[in-house]
């Protein structure tokens, strides 16, 4: 899962998961504030972020992990071993 987050730092973020439920949530803070000759601009973001995604049974909660880089979350979620396909021989009598 990819979630894009211009502005806001990696502390600013948190990510959990419980009862099959993946949680992201922060906070973002922006204030630039730009002087020229003859005029002032001031820019404000901010505000409280949630979003949550029910997983399938079949993730396993210890292998989840989020990495952030450039604005970008990325949450990688693996399936358990039990979950997984696995090839049955087919025995010729």
């Amino acid at each position: 899962m990819h979630v894009e987050l211009p502005g806001v730092k990696p502390d600013q973020v948190d990510v959990s998961l419980e009862e099959n439920v993946l949680t992201v949530s922060g906070e973002r803070n922006f204030y630039d504030e730009k002087n020229a000759e003859g005029f002032r601009r001031v820019e404000r973001r901010f505000g409280r972020f949630h979003r949550a995604v029910r997983l399938p049974d079949r993730v396993d909660p210890d292998k989840v992990t989020a990495s952030y880089k450039d604005g970008l979350l990325t949450v990688t979620v693996a399936k358990s071993e039990a979950a997984k396909p696995r090839r049955i021989a087919v025995s010729t009598d």
